[in-house]
C-alpha cells in the first residue's frame, strides 16, 4: 500500500509541527550554556520538554475522542507557535523553561490526535499495521529537519532567528490540516465516555499487557541512546564514531518502517513484537562485547531495524483491542508511559552503570526484555 494523498497531509503535519520541538530541544539547551548556565540547568531544560506529556497526554487523548481533528491540532499549533515566539522574543531561562513545558505537551497532544485520526481511517488490521508504519516516519524525519534548520540559522544568524523559524513551522501545519475530512466518534459513545476513568482501560488485562510491552520496548531504545556514548568513550571513540554509530541507528529504525507497509499483510503483530523482544534480547547481550567501531554499528543496524518495527505493530493492536470512543485516551496512556520512561531512565540507567557497569546496564535490559517476550506470545490468544 502507497500513502494516499490524504496521509502524505497528514505525516506532514506532524513532521511540521513535531520539527518546531526538536528544533526547540536543540537550540534552547545550547544558548542556556552559552549564557553561562551549568550543564545541570540544560540538562532540567532538555527534560522539561517531556514533562508536560507525562500530565497533558490521557486529557489530550480524551479531547481527540471528543472532538474532530481540527479542534486538538488548532490547540497544539496556537501552544507550539506562542512557545516559540514567547523563546524569540524573551531567550532568557525562565521563559525558555516555560517555553519547553508548552511545546512539548503541544508537540504530543497533536500526535495522539493524529495518530486517533489515522487510526479511524483504516479498515481492517493490514491497513492498520500500514497507516501507522507510514505515520510513524514522521518523528523521524522531524528528528532530523528540526534540530538540522535550527542549527543552519543559529550559525548563520542567531537564536532569536531559530525560534522565530520554529514558530512558523506549525503555522504552516494549519494549511494542511483544516480541509481534512472529520471522522467522529457515535454521539452516544462520546457521552457515556466523558464519564468514563482512565483506570477502566487499566482493567482490562490485554492493554495492560500491551502498555508493558510499549514500556519495555520504548526502554530498550532509551538505554541504546543514553548508554552508547558512554561506552564508545570508555572506548575512547571519537564523537563522529559515535554519532555514526548512533545514526545507523536511526536509519535502520526509518527503513524497516518504509518496508513494513508493503509486507504488512503477511504480518501479525504478536508475532512481529515477539521476535523483535527476543532478537533485541540477543543483540543486548552481545552489544557490549563488541569492540570494534564496525561491529558495534552492524549490532546498532539491527538493533535500530529490530526496535523500528515494533512501533506500528503496537499502535494497530492497540486501536484493535480499545472501544472506538476510547482509542485516543488509550494512545495517551500510552504517550504517558513512553514520555515518564525518557524521563526516568536516563537517571535509572546512569545509577545502573555506576553501580554494576555499563555490561551489567546491558544484560540487565536483555534479560528484563527476553523475560517480557512471554506477554508478547500470549498476544496471540486475543485472536
Amino acid at each position: 500500500m502507497c500513502a494516499s494523498p490524504l496521509l502524505i497531509r497528514l505525516i506532514a503535519v506532524q513532521v511540521l509541527i513535531h520539527a518546531s520541538m526538536t528544533g526547540m530541544r536543540m537550540a534552547a539547551p545550547l544558548l542556556v550554556l552559552r549564557q553561562g548556565h551549568s550543564a545541570i540547568a540544560a540538562g532540567a531544560l532538555i527534560s522539561l520538554f517531556a514533562l508536560a506529556p507525562v500530565f497533558l497526554s490521557v486529557p489530550a487523548g480524551r479531547f481527540a475522542d471528543r472532538n474532530t481533528l481540527q479542534r486538538p491540532v488548532a490547540i497544539s499549533i496556537i501552544c507550539a507557535v506562542t512557545s516559540a515566539a514567547l523563546a524569540a522574543a524573551f531567550p532568557i531561562f525562565p521563559v525558555l523553561c516555560f517555553s519547553a513545558l508548552m511545546i512539548g505537551g503541544a508537540a504530543s497532544s497533536a500526535l495522539i490526535a493524529l495518530q486517533r485520526h489515522t487510526g479511524r481511517m483504516a479498515t481492517n488490521q493490514t491497513e492498520l499495521r500500514q497507516v501507522f508504519s507510514w505515520l510513524a516516519l514522521s518523528t523521524a524525519i522531524s528528528s532530523v529537519i528540526g534540530p538540522f534548520l535550527s542549527g543552519l540559522v543559529i550559525d548563520h544568524a542567531n537564536f532569536r532567528v531559530a525560534f522565530a523559524l520554529m514558530a512558523t513551522l506549525p503555522i504552516t501545519s494549519w494549511f494542511l490540516v483544516r480541509h481534512v475530512p472529520v471522522s467522529k466518534a457515535p454521539k452516544a459513545k462520546t457521552e457515556t465516555a466523558k464519564k468514563q476513568h482512565f483506570w477502566d482501560l487499566l482493567r482490562e488485562a490485554p492493554l495492560r499487557r500491551l502498555l508493558a510491552l510499549n514500556w519495555l520496548i520504548a526502554s530498550s531504545w532509551d538505554v541504546h541512546t543514553f548508554v552508547v556514548p558512554l561506552l564508545g568513550h570508555e572506548r575512547d571513540f571519537s564523537a563522529s564514531v559515535i554519532g555514526t554509530i548512533l545514526g545507523v541507528f536511526a536509519v535502520a529504525a526509518a527503513i524497516i518502517r518504509l518496508v513494513l507497509p508493503l509486507i504488512a499483510a503477511r504480518l501479525q503483530e504478536w508475532a512481529v513484537i515477539f521476535s523483535a523482544m527476543l532478537m533485541t534480547a540477543t543483540l543486548y547481550s552481545i552489544y557490549p562485547l563488541l569492540e570494534s567501531p564496525l561491529a558495534m554499528g552492524i549490532c546498532s543496524l539491527l538493533l535500530g531495524a529490530t526496535l523500528g518495527s515494533v512501533q506500528p505493530m503496537i499502535m494497530s493492536s492497540l486501536h484493535q483491542i480499545t472501544p472506538e470512543h476510547r482509542q485516543g485516551e488509550a494512545l495517551g496512556l500510552r504517550m504517558m508511559s513512553v514520555t515518564a520512561a525518557g524521563a526516568l531512565m536516563p537517571i535509572v540507567f546512569g545509577g545502573a552503570g555506576q553501580a554494576i557497569g555499563l555490561l551489567g546496564v546491558f544484560w540487565g535490559v536483555g534479560i528484563m526484555v527476553a523475560a517480557g517476550s512471554r506477554l508478547a506470545w500470549r498476544m496471540q490468544k486475543r485472536g
